[in-house]
């Protein structure tokens, strides 16, 4: 057995159904789950939804149902998208489960036990939607002097009896976390502005609530329920056992990299590693706070009536299509751009165009010419400087790129490789070869199925389900045994006419 690696999403807030953001973060996920896989290691992926809080328990009494029953609805969309979308997650965790509620209520008792938290009366702004506390000086004005948080949400100012979490006491902790392991958190810029943030000054955390009930119940105050950052953050040991000492525990804690929006950085990078240290937790290895993805260089929203149900561009455009566009598009890490047209045209240009139309005309000629049998490759200077080439890439380029989440580049130093086989193929011409030299038509076309076998592996990560049938197709051939009829990988894509007039 590997190495163990564990990686997370932040588990998604299902007061709504699911939007590309979500799909974004999740492929991202996966991408990198499947790549350490391929590298060996043990790995444990897991996700979710975070059902607890005031704006669930809004968005259920707003449909006229209880919370529980919302949830649950809700929840399955966010399921099935990650199943759609190939989504290979080793446990889906809802914050309602059983077992979630115990690991909550056990790492209130452990920070409670070490004298960090401490019954008080909670005046201030917070925001429904981002379910955050603020600061008088965080906050800005829209429309009319209204306040509103640094994300632009509304804030109420609120008062109630709260548990407190001594925040404060963690601030040189923390500062000296942040300059002990510069990789503690991801990009640089997310990083030096969570250490600005906690150099300014921590004031003690309000962790509990008395105006609703839709939560993890406060162990040993019946009126309170956990505020749901605390029972949300606390999914991550939650899925590995916490409290007991389990084999998954021992295994896999702490995690490799927690992958999440930058919104919530703070939640992460502060408050998370500050509740681990009161209950004697040993902290995560990352914290990663990947941009945002724009429609058509928008931050999406409802009122602007351009979020995107990334079931329907799965549907239009295809799972692999898809997941390639999004992570060869954005530089992992910044914010990017994405729309229909642009989907249309990288996935034509470069996956159909360029790696399926190799692929397919290369094994459409050993099955026609070469009774479906996969030859050797060649070894003339050409051949071998071709898969000289194709080598670097896989074994150092891309998993180097690939280890650092820089996709892009990944993907980049794979296409290299992809346009140099198309180039090999246009000026060996195996189908003139054929008629005069049908030995070294088969030396070119098994230096080109090899090519294409290393490079299919590589991107495997990225586009799984193209990257299995091209394999297996492949592997197919081992021992001489034919192969069967190829068929194209990637169909060309239409822009949909609703987009055509949009572009």
């Amino acid at each position: 057995m590997g190495e163990p690696f564990y990686i997370t999403t932040a588990i998604s807030y299902p007061n709504g159904p699911p939007h590309i953001g979500h799909a974004y973060e999740a492929i991202a996920a996966d991408a990198i789950a499947r790549f350490q896989r391929q590298q060996g290691r043990d790995v444990r992926f897991q996700t979710g939804t975070d059902e607890h809080g005031l704006k669930m328990a809004q968005a259920a009494r707003g449909e006229g149902v209880e919370p529980r029953k919302f949830a649950d609805r809700m929840s399955r969309l966010f399921q099935q998208m990650c199943d759609t979308l190939n989504v290979s997650y080793d446990r889906f965790l809802r914050t309602s489960q059983s077992d979630h509620y115990r690991a909550s209520q056990a790492i209130w008792t452990a920070m409670e036990e070490r004298g960090d938290l401490y019954l008080g009366r909670y005046e201030g702004w917070y925001s429904v939607r981002d379910e955050a506390f603020y600061e008088e000086d965080e906050l800005t004005t829209g429309d009319g002097d209204a306040k509103l948080s640094p994300q632009r949400t509304p804030v109420e100012w609120t008062v109630e009896e709260s548990w407190f979490f001594r925040l404060s006491k963690y601030q040189q902790p923390l500062l000296e976390l942040y300059a002990a392991n510069s990789e503690f958190i991801r990009p640089e810029s997310r990083r030096n502005e969570v250490v600005r943030f906690v150099e300014g000054g921590l004031k003690d955390l309000s962790i509990s609530r008395t105006s609703f009930d839709w939560g993890v119940p406060v162990p040993g105050s019946d009126k309170h329920v956990m505020y749901v950052w605390l029972d949300a953050l606390t999914n991550y040991i939650t899925g590995l056992g916490y409290p007991d000492d389990t084999e998954l525990w021992r295994r896999y804690w702490p995690a490799d990299v927690h992958l999440i929006g930058k919104d919530v950085v703070r939640f992460h990078a502060v408050y998370w590693p500050a509740f681990l240290m009161s209950a004697g937790i040993p902290l995560p290895k990352q914290v990663y706070g990947h941009g945002f993805l724009l429609s058509r260089g928008e931050k999406m929203s409802k009122s602007l009536g351009n979020v995107v149900d990334p079931m329907v561009l799965a549907d239009r455009f295809g799972v692999d299509a898809l997941r390639y566009f999004l992570l060869r598009e954005v530089p992992f890490g910044q914010d990017g751009s994405y729309s229909a047209e642009a989907i249309v045209n990288r996935a034509n240009a470069e996956l159909a165009n360029s790696f399926g139309n190799l692929a397919q005309r290369t094994l459409s000629m050993v099955y026609k010419n070469l009774d479906g049998v996969l030859p050797p490759p060649g070894k003339k200077p050409e051949d071998l400087e071709l898969l000289a080439g194709v080598e670097v890439a896989v074994t150092s380029e891309i998993p180097h790129a690939f280890t650092q989440f820089a996709f892009s580049q990944g993907i980049e130093a794979w296409l290299r490789q992809v346009f140099a086989c198309n180039q090999y193929i246009d000026s060996q011409a195996p189908w003139t070869l054929r008629k005069n030299d049908p030995e070294r038509m088969r030396a070119v076309l098994g230096t080109l199925v090899g090519a294409i076998q290393a490079l299919t592996q590589a991107i495997a990560p990225v586009i799984p389900a193209s990257a299995d049938k091209l394999t297996n197709l492949i592997n197919a051939g081992e021992g001489g045994v034919p192969i069967a009829q190829p068929t194209p990988l990637f169909p060309r894509l239409e822009l949909p006419e609703d987009e055509e007039a949009a572009a």
